[in-house]
């Protein structure tokens, strides 16, 4: 697996970390997902081990649940749709549809291009980050693959969350729909 190494601060999961993966229903299995703003990475975890650890790119106008605010949705979410199973690397899609363009590197920060899997996520927090006007899955919020692997590690996106192909093609099989997301700008948050 391609990982960075987790950084000393995350080298055990603080306990206000587990306490929200468990509000959601998380018993320690199957592994859940934790994203840490502060660090651009996301965390791949299982009981109280790291699976895996990648770099991500989140929203460049930050964080925030508002929709048409162009930031990453903070809280308890789920993934609801797995999307992409047998896309080859690089596979463009526009309206979760393979287009049949690869897009395997790209510099142009005006482009968003979502590539080889698509992770729909869905709030869990009702007012919070699921209903009128905060709603995550209305908000097309993916964890996705990006073409734009040099901006990985900084904030970068239109609000979802980017990972590069290989790293999404490892991450992919590791989770499915139903498995918890917790977005969090900080370990104070």
């Amino acid at each position: 697996m391609n990982n960075l190494s987790a950084p000393p601060l995350f080298s055990s999961l603080p306990a206000s970390v587990l306490a929200r993966l468990k509000s959601g229903g998380w018993s320690g299995t199957p592994p859940a997902l934790v994203l840490l703003g502060t660090e651009q990475r996301l965390y791949c975890i299982e009981n109280k081990s790291i699976l895996g650890v990648w770099p991500v790119s989140t929203g460049a106008a930050g964080f925030g649940n508002r929709e048409n605010s162009g930031r990453t949705p903070t809280g308890l979410h789920r993934i609801h749709s797995a999307i992409g199973h047998d896309a080859p690397l690089g596979m463009a899609f526009k309206g979760r549809q393979a287009t049949g363009e690869i897009i395997l590197d790209s510099d142009d920060p005006t482009q968003d291009h979502i590539t080889t899997r698509i992770l729909w996520l869905e709030g869990l927090e009702p007012g919070f980050n699921q209903g009128t006007g905060v709603d995550t899955y209305n908000r097309y919020i993916y964890i996705h693959g990006t073409p734009q692997v040099s901006r990985l590690g900084q904030p970068a996106s239109a609000g979802c969350v980017r990972m590069s192909g290989e790293e999404i093609c490892h991450l992919f099989p590791l989770v499915g729909v139903g498995t918890l997301v917790l977005i969090i700008p900080s370990l104070e948050s």
